[in-house]
């Protein structure tokens, strides 16, 4: 068969498998033993063997499980109900306030966890029942908090950026330096938009009561104080990687012993929190490397069938220019965000866009920060928009999965604009790197 009916069948089977439920990671997984054995015979599983190891024994994989346990310590810790309550000294009375400062605790909890999950659930238990407390509008407090909480994805230190380092072959360092700008442009963004909103219409997002706002400055300087280690312990995490001190996994594991202490100081280290942890990092860090083995199996067989080849003649064969070529692969990305993690996705196609950016001389580090800024699309995109499910887990029950959606379009509209602003500006990406590590 040529190339192109194996691609299709390749296809076909994917989307019918996926269709039946099957896990995504089982689906790549069963599609490479089946075209492997059947075109290539029993030898080809050593070939894909080998491709799974070389991955999964890089060292700086390391730091994967470093963060995703860092993560979990803090969630179950006290350090974002305190963190929303030190925001207070900031929020004042303005307009949607509490929905600014709700933003705010995102970003600095992104910059603390790396990853989306826990920190949707987080505010979600936090900060979502004071927004409704206050009579904000629903679709406001529920698009704040979703957005906001997959800056984790943006943020660094971000798992996300981290697995596009190993798989494009590019700096995690130079990644996380040049996210810095988009990240913060992404929330800027955000507040800009609330902030406007509610000054067009006030009752979106009422300020804060008098009695609540007006706390003596010792309660507020006691609030800050008791966020002040864990974000210290963050801020040496990522000061010792962008100073070139440590390595990411060097520093995720510095990271992980910093918030247990922290944790200890705090009086909230205890034998059920670091138990539940521990499971939830190795729950976490067991479907991702299933992903990972699943993944890179399909791209090992589809190399060898001449698959990626084929596809990087077919793209770059279009005509369009480059960046017309490039808009083309973002639609992909945000297409198949509908309906695939970004692990999956990012597997699945990096291998053969990323050759192609790097042969249109542009550079892969800038094209990285665009894919985590479309996979931030993908987390609030419907059917399968993981953010929908995490907020309507801990949601009050009169709040139902379609209120979640259509809550979050404004937000997804405003994240295509940030991300148009990084494709046609790729200095907002590049110009931290080139001015620190002079890439």
């Amino acid at each position: 068969m040529s190339i192109e009916v194996l691609t299709l069948i390749m296809l076909g089977a994917m989307m019918l498998l996926l269709i039946m439920g099957l896990p995504l990671a089982f689906v790549t997984g069963i599609i490479a033993f089946v075209f492997a054995l059947t075109l290539f015979g029993p030898m080809a599983m050593t070939l894909i063997a080998s491709r799974i190891y070389s991955f999964v024994s890089v060292y700086a994989l390391v730091a994967v499980p470093m963060f995703v346990l860092m993560a979990s310590i803090l969630e179950r810790s006290g350090v974002a109900a305190d963190l929303f309550k030190a925001m207070h000294v900031f929020a004042g009375g303005l307009r949607g306030g509490l929905a600014v400062q709700t933003m705010a605790v995102a970003v600095l909890m992104a910059a603390m966890t790396g990853i989306i999950g826990g920190e949707i659930v987080l505010l979600g238990l936090v900060a979502l029942p004071q927004m409704l407390r206050l009579n904000y509008d629903r679709k406001l407090a529920i698009g704040t908090i979703c957005a906001g909480g997959s800056l984790g994805t943006m943020i660094p230190p971000s798992i996300v950026l981290i697995f596009f380092g190993l798989t494009a072959g590019v700096s995690i360092g130079d990644l996380f330096m040049a996210t810095i700008i988009p990240g913060l442009l992404l929330a800027s963004l955000y507040v800009a938009y609330i902030l406007i909103r509610c000054y067009i219409n006030p009752d979106l997002g009422p300020p804060a009561p008098a009695d609540e706002r007006d706390m003596p400055l010792r309660e507020k300087l006691l609030l800050v104080r008791d966020v002040m280690l864990p974000l210290g312990v963050a801020g040496m995490v990522l000061g010792s990687i962008y100073g070139g001190i440590a390595s990411v996994s060097e520093a995720a594991g510095m990271g992980v012993v910093g918030v247990i202490i922290s944790a200890w100081i705090r009086k909230e280290l205890t034998w059920e929190m670091m138990r539940g942890s521990l499971h939830q990092t190795m729950m976490t860090c067991g479907v991702i490397i299933w992903l990972v083995f699943g993944a890179n199996a399909l791209i090992g067989v589809y190399n060898l069938m001449g698959g990626i080849e084929f596809v990087k003649s077919l793209i770059t064969g279009l005509p369009f220019g480059p960046m017309g070529i490039i808009l083309i692969m973002m639609a992909i990305l945000i297409l198949l965000g509908f309906f695939i993690d970004w692990i999956g996705i990012m597997l699945l196609t990096m291998p053969i866009f990323v050759p192609i950016i790097v042969g249109f001389g542009y550079s892969p580090i800038w094209f990285g920060i665009l894919f985590c800024m479309n996979m931030q699309i993908s987390y609030l995109s419907p059917p399968f928009g993981p953010a929908a499910f995490y907020l309507k887990g801990v949601a009050p029950p009169e709040i139902s999965l379609q209120d979640i959606y259509n809550s979050l379009w404004p937000f997804m509209m405003l994240q295509i604009v940030g991300m148009g602003l990084v494709l046609y500006f790729p200095i907002l990406a590049l110009w931290l790197p080139s001015l620190v590590y002079g890439n």
